[in-house]
Formats: C-alpha cells, structure tokens, sequence
C-alpha cells in the first residue's frame, strides 16, 4: 500500500487529523480558541500532512531524525534527557521543551529567536547538531516522494514544494497538539473537588507565598518573557540565552519561561536540563535561585517549610491534563 500514488487518499482516509483527538470547534478546558495565522489557517489536511512530516525521518541529513525524534508523544512530547541527541550522535547544548500548547506561546525557543512557530520549524532542520539537513535538500527529497506531491496538492492546491509550504504543514500540526481539562482547569471552573486538599494547598503557596504566577501566568502557566535563574551561569563559558539574540545587557543569562503544564511529565528541566525532579526545582526557587551579576529582582529565597514544597509539587501535578494523548506517530509514510 505505502508504495502506490494512490496510499495518501487511503491514509487520508484511514487516519485524519481529527482521528488524533483534536477538535477544531472546542479546545480542552482551560483553553482559549487558538488564533490561527491569517497565512497559515487551519484545516484537517494540512494537519495530518504536518504530522507525516513531523515524524518522518527523510527530512535528516542521514534519515535517522525527525521532529519527533526530540519531541516524543509518550513523553508529552520531550524526550526526557537533559539534551538531545541529533544526527550521527551529536548532543545538543539545551533541553527539549515541551510542543504542547505551544499555539499560545509567542517567540520560539529557549531564547525567543524565532518569531513564530513557522520560523522554529525551520530551524532543526538546517542544524548541524540536530536533523544537519538544509532546506533545499529536504524540499529535494519531498519532491522525490510521489505520495507527498498528492498531499501538497491537496493541502495547497498545487505541488509546488516549498520549505515554507512544510513549515505552515507542520506548525499546523503542532498548533494541535494541546493539554488541558486538568484538576486545576476543572478545579477553577467549579468543581471542588477536582484537587486534593494538597494541591489546593499548594496553590495557595504557587501564588500567595512563591509568587511562582508572576511568571507562570495565564491558562498556560507562562508570562511568555524572559528571566535569569542563575542556572549554568556558574560555568567557565555560560549559555547567555536571550542576550545571544538581543545583545541587550539585560537579557545575560536570561531564558524564556516555559509552560507548567504537563509539567510532571517533562523532566528533566530547566533550559540545560540540569534539574531532574520537580522536587529539585522547588528546592532551587526555594533557595533563591543561583546568584550572579543579572539574576532576576524576583528570585528571593522563600524559606518553604517541608509541607510547603510537597505541596507545591501536588499541585503541579494538577496541570497535567488532556487532549495530547491520543496523537501518535504514522504508521506508514507516503512514497
């Protein structure tokens, strides 16, 4: 089958977007209706053709690296190491953060280079450490492939190729990709006993005693900005995160906040990775963070008694919800 023309229409058929639990008319609760592109909307097909290309490993140098390969399903979509392993073995010098949710986020990466989600996809593809192709080779190889010139034609009415054509595929993809309905979510929306008597507890001291909401706001737990922890920033040659982009004095050491949810299931954290259990994480707020010449003015010591951070931690085990775990890697790839 996978070896006709004819195997997208009875993939299409077999195995649409929406067989993945997303349903365009209604996010998870806790959500917001996703602002779709005004050049990239969304539809079924162009979602299902986004994610063939996101788990296909043609689209590497040496066909042994996807998106998927560092953004894993069944590890909400990381891949639980501290960095990630790319083409020919080479590691990687940051963490893989989380695809979930990232419809909400705005700059990409850990240092907010990419504008937007159409602009990260390009980026691990043309990188040496991670899928070391370049545009033009994997527009070559899509071309090679008669299955992907019918889907192309189908998502966009011609055949034509392009990167920009795969990248708007797969950011379609990954705008689908969401986690929500959490006891947190259904917890706020009423119901009082979605969250055990920790975790209510532990949010009371998420908010009103670590402050942790000044930078994990919102429905996705992140103020979508930029702040220095201190983490790395205690080696001989520091990763300067956001100061790489901007140059800006301010921005030393400074990395973006990542979103709280699913958070258990994304270790290890913190940009490099260094920190393997939520329990490390409370523990390294708790003690104000890693000092150094730009830490931020919001990392104070917050002397948390033992049942305080155990808690802290129930209740960030409350974000962990639903909508994510039903997509799941092709079967079988167009040829």
């Amino acid at each position: 089958m996978a070896g006709m023309i004819l195997a997208p229409a009875i993939l299409f058929s077999i195995c649409s977007a929406d067989d993945q639990g997303f349903d365009y008319k209604k996010q998870p609760l806790g959500l917001m209706p996703i602002i779709w592109p005004p050049d990239n909307p969304y539809s079924a097909q162009k979602a299902y053709l986004g994610r063939l290309l996101y788990f296909d490993t043609r689209l590497s140098a040496d066909g042994t690296v996807s998106c998927g390969t560092c953004h894993k399903p069944n590890l909400a979509f990381t891949d639980g190491v501290a960095v990630s392993t790319g083409i020919r073995g080479q590691k990687g010098t940051r963490n893989s953060p989380t695809v979930l949710n990232r419809a909400y986020s705005l700059a990409q990466f850990w240092d907010g280079r990419a504008m937007t989600l159409e602009q990260q996809v390009l980026g691990p593809m043309a990188n040496p450490l991670e899928m070391g192709s370049t545009h033009t080779a994997v527009v070559k190889t899509l071309k090679s492939v008669a299955g992907y010139r019918v889907l192309f034609t189908r998502v966009f009415g011609s055949d034509d190729i392009t990167v920009d054509r795969v990248a708007k595929a797969i950011a379609t993809f990954e705008r689908t990709i969401q986690s929500g309905n959490a006891p947190y979510d259904r917890y706020k929306a009423g119901n009082p006993n979605a969250m055990t008597p920790q975790q209510i507890h532990g949010m009371d001291v998420f908010i009103n005693k670590s402050k942790c909401d000044k930078c994990h706001e919102g429905i996705n737990f992140t103020s979508n900005s930029y702040a220095n922890l201190g983490i790395g920033m205690d080696k001989p040659k520091p990763d300067l995160g956001r100061y790489i982009v901007t140059k800006d004095p301010k921005d030393w050491g400074a990395f973006k906040t990542p979103t709280l949810r699913e958070i258990e299931h994304t270790a290890p954290y913190m940009h490099d990775g260094s920190l393997k259990t939520l329990e490390e994480v409370v523990d390294f707020y708790d003690k104000g963070g890693r000092p150094n010449k730009n830490l931020d003015e919001r990392m104070k010591k917050l002397n948390l008694t033992a049942v305080e951070k155990k808690d802290l931690v129930e209740f960030l085990k409350a974000l962990s919800g639903e909508g994510w775990q039903k997509v799941q890697a092709p079967q079988i790839f167009p040829q």
